[in-house]
Parts: structure tokens; sequence; C-alpha cells
């Protein structure tokens, strides 16, 4: 008697190992700064093979949550889980050794530089001659040029300097660099800001690929429609709180845009608007 199989995806069969558990989980985290209160009770959960992304206005608490999760602020209270252990991160160089890697909206690169060394700044491979040692400059042209080759972006010369690049691959070469050196969560610190069209779908496009590895991605950012066209989930802040996090099959874009907006806020606008808004 034949027995039925069950029919895989492709998609499914092509997830790596791991996919789907918990890599960052915050709950109700607190920081302060003297008086202010800078997040006041945020909570989420990012998995591997997931886009998560971060919504809210300036002011909301966006860029203090990515420096303390990046271990720039310890955190003044609430539990930071990362791999299913409770954290506390002195430096950036601890939450990196951790598999968190951010980058940050201004890339941290210098545009002088080669896209190499930009690739390898700080993690250096070495040859020695001797008692000399040096950057061994072959094997990093190579894997930059092969890096780049993989995400889609032909280097004739890697030793080009990386202000030659446009905005997008700039970013693309940061989100490479990242995923080169094990990063098993990825911060997107508004990676979209200020690119065109095009330049835009290549970042996306790349989130998605970085996705299909494995990796947990948070992609902070205040645009709704680049949020929506790659994320998963979605949790808004406002005023340092957490209103809420939604799953992309719970909620459409014009709800989500809604909601981030603050519906009782839009309300009032349109009103005094004449209902344009």
């Amino acid at each position: 008697m034949a027995t039925a199989m069950q029919a895989v995806s492709p998609r499914e069969e092509a997830r790596p190992e791991g996919w789907g558990r918990s890599l960052i989980e915050v709950r109700e985290l607190t920081k302060h700064f003297g008086p202010v209160v800078a997040l006041a009770g945020v909570s989420l959960t990012v998995s591997a093979g997931e886009v998560h992304c971060l919504l809210g206005d300036n002011g909301a608490g966006k860029s203090t949550l990515i420096k303390t999760l990046s271990g720039v602020h310890k955190p003044t209270g609430g539990d930071f889980v990362v791999d299913g252990k409770p954290v506390t991160f002195s430096s950036p160089r601890e939450a990196l050794d951790a598999g968190i890697a951010t980058v940050f909206q201004d890339l941290a690169m210098i545009p002088l530089l080669s896209i190499t060394r930009n690739f390898f700044m700080g993690r250096e491979p070495v040859k020695r001659v001797g008692p000399m040692s040096f950057m061994d400059m072959d094997f990093a042209n190579k894997i930059a040029r092969q890096e780049m080759r993989r995400i889609g972006i032909d280097v004739r010369d890697p030793e080009q300097a990386v202000g030659t690049l446009s905005g997008g691959e700039r970013q693309c070469v940061a989100i490479a660099r990242a995923v080169y050196f094990g990063a098993k969560v990825l911060i997107l610190d508004e990676p979209t800001s200020a690119l065109g069209v095009a330049q835009t779908s290549m970042v996306l496009k790349f989130i998605r690929q970085v996705r299909a590895k494995g990796l947990g991605v948070i992609f902070i950012t205040h645009n709704v429609r680049h949020a929506y066209a790659v994320g998963d989930r979605f949790t808004i802040l406002n005023r340092g709180r957490t209103l809420g996090t939604f799953a992309k099959t719970e909620i459409g874009l014009d709800e989500l845009q809604t909601k981030m907006a603050g519906d009782k806020e839009l309300q009032d606008l349109s009103e005094e608007l004449g209902g344009t808004v």
C-alpha cells in the first residue's frame, strides 16, 4: 500500500538548521539618563530567519534601544536575553562577540579608504614575513571581491575608494561585512534613509538574502512601506514604550501606518485638515 508523502515547499526545504529559534528577547527594558526616561518598558523578540521591524517616529526611543542592544548603553532595568542567557554588555565589542552586529546610519566607513580596507577594518587578515607582520592584501581583496559579487555588486577593483560607491552599495558593503564576520543578529539603523528608489530596492533585496541565511534582522525605520516590503513582524514604539507587536498576517499596510502615527493623533490631524490625511 502506497503511503502518502507530505509535500515540502522549496522554501521550507532550504531553511537552515535552527530556523525560528529565539535569538534575542527583550522584556520591559528601561533606560534613564538622569531624570530623562528614554525607554520606559520595551519588549520584543527576534528569531532566526526573521526580519523584525522596529517602527516609530522621531523621539520614539529607537536610537536608544539600538545603542542599548549593541552595547553602547547599559540598560537601567528589564531583561535582555541572548541565545537563552541573560546578558549585560559593557561595550560594542562584547555585543559583537555575542553575534550582534549593528549597521548604524552613518555606516562607520572612511570614504577615502578602499572597499577592502573598510570591509576588514579592525579585523585585518595578517601574514608574517620573518619577524614582520603585514596585512594580507591578496587574501583580503579576494574575499572582498567575492562577498561583493555574492550580493550582486561587481567590483572591478576592491582597492577603489569606498566613497566611489553609491549609498545603497555602501549599505550593502556594511551589511555583508557583518554577515561575513559571523553575525547572528543584524541591527540596521534606517538603512534606506536618503536612498533613491533603485538603491532602496538593492538594500531591501539584500535584507531578504540575509534573512534566507537564517539570521535575525532588526530593521529600524520610520518608513512603513519599506518595512512592510521585507518585514515578518512589526513592533511600534512611542515615547519609549512598546505600543504593540504585529505579525504581517495580522495587519495591513494602511493599518500599520495608522498605528505608527497614533490613531488619535492622526484622527485629530485629519479633522483639522478637512479629512485629507
